[in-house]
């Protein structure tokens, strides 16, 4: 079940699906709150919290404050937070869930940024890894890789060249380019920050694994008994072979194995989430992510 959140009367109003749904989202919340926490100091702007890495690693960003019952977001608001990013010399993102925060987008375009939006699956409570992939060719397989597995250099930069050439056509990054981008995370202290997370607990990666590199891999996050998939990726040469379903399915039977009870991530596009619901995942909210217009 998922855990209890208090309902105003409104929200007592609601049918047991909407009251589920709004569990849901409250949860999500909760978790995308929690996970900067672990590597960033969180200042504070009112109804807007800004988190800043402290450390090596990915920068965080700016989001809603959790629990904040004061008047809504503005974009004076949000201003104030980007002068403090540009400051910083952080990037001047925002990310959130749309039905959790609805007011926050018209704050966030008034102050001039772009806001993109990205269906957010779940996989419901109970089911295992929803439909199997189809076999893979070769005998290749999916696995969850250890902190020490000599793979997993090229686990971490796979997704790098994956996003790089964005979609799901066949593209040209292959052996070579994964060769140089291996070099490039182990250099930049990637796969040892990796490594650490594995080790304690707080992630998992998964890999198709040819010929001693990965071809596809992807990581979940994890606070208690939520995890979020994020950074499923193919190597663009080895695309339409269905490995990014595997790599999937690897990870969220790692996840259940480990008592998570839900497992969430956010698709690139409405392309990319036919892929993920192949695999048993529902479309449930959007996750938005606002940036400074191109």
């Amino acid at each position: 079940m998922l855990a209890v959140t208090s309902l105003n009367p409104e929200q007592q109003q609601l049918d047991p699906q909407g009251r589920h749904q709004h569990a849901l989202l409250a949860e999500l919340d909760e978790f995308y709150d929690a996970v900067p926490r672990k590597g960033a100091r969180a200042e504070d702007f009112g109804p807007l919290t800004l988190f800043v890495r402290e450390g090596e690693g990915w920068p965080f960003y700016a989001r809603p404050t959790r629990g904040w019952t004061g008047a809504p977001a503005t974009a004076e608001d949000v201003r104030r937070v980007l002068a403090r990013q540009r400051e910083l010399g952080l990037p001047e993102s925002f990310e959130w869930v749309a039905e959790h925060t609805p007011g926050l987008r018209a704050a966030i375009e008034q102050a001039g940024l772009a806001v993109h939006e990205h269906p957010l699956l779940v996989l419901p409570e109970g089911q295992d890894d929803g439909p199997a992939p189809d076999p893979l060719p070769g005998g290749v397989r999916a696995r969850v890789l250890a902190a020490d597995d000599p793979v997993l250099a090229s686990a971490v930069a796979t997704p790098n060249l994956a996003f790089a050439e964005p979609g799901t056509a066949l593209g040209t990054a292959g052996p070579a380019e994964l060769a140089r981008a291996v070099l490039q995370v182990v250099a930049d202290g990637a796969v040892e920050r990796v490594a650490a997370r594995i080790g304690a607990g707080a992630a998992a990666v998964a890999a198709v694994v040819e010929d001693g590199s990965a071809l596809c891999s992807g990581q979940y996050q994890r606070v208690g008994p939520v995890c979020e998939i994020v950074g499923v990726g193919t190597l663009p040469s080895a695309r339409r072979r269905g490995l990014g379903l595997a790599v999937t399915s690897a990870l969220v039977a790692d996840a259940r194995a480990r008592g998570v009870r839900t497992v969430f991530l956010s698709a690139a596009d409405e392309d990319v989430a036919r892929i993920y619901r192949r695999a048993g995942f529902r479309n449930t909210a959007t996750a938005l992510i606002a940036e400074p217009k191109a």
